[in-house]
């Protein structure tokens, strides 16, 4: 796995209205994800990304994106952060029909997330 940047999150209060925004700004394609009420923006070129609400469920902060790095192996991408002396912040968790995601704390404290697709080749 080359361990890409596969998705990015911009925390939002209101993601309808940051998705018309960035989507007008930018050219980007929006699409909704109704079954989460999640809104997705897809530039020309990759990564993508979405507008999680702030608070639960997402964990999101508004001035803290959140980067999504893919890999193969969740559990093991863990192992390795955790013994170079970043934390687990939030174990492996399956996004229902979609995949699996987990968080992680770099030495500095940053929250960075991993994600492995259900459908590899897909993206996010």
């Amino acid at each position: 796995m080359s361990h890409n940047i596969v998705h990015i999150e911009i925390p939002s209060t209101n993601a309808a209205v940051n998705a018309k925004f960035y989507g007008d700004a930018f050219g980007w394609k929006l699409e909704h994800a109704p079954e989460f009420d999640y809104w997705q923006f897809r530039p020309e070129a990759l990564p993508g990304g979405g507008f999680p609400g702030v608070g639960e469920p997402f964990q999101a902060k508004i001035g803290e994106l959140l980067v999504y790095i893919g890999t193969d192996d969740i559990e093991a991408s863990l192992a390795k952060i955790e013994s170079l002396g970043g934390k687990t912040l939030t174990p492996k968790q399956e996004i229902p029909g979609t995949g699996w995601f987990a968080f992680f704390a770099d030495p500095s404290g940053n929250r960075v997330a991993l994600y492995k697709s259900m459908n590899p080749g897909s993206g996010m």
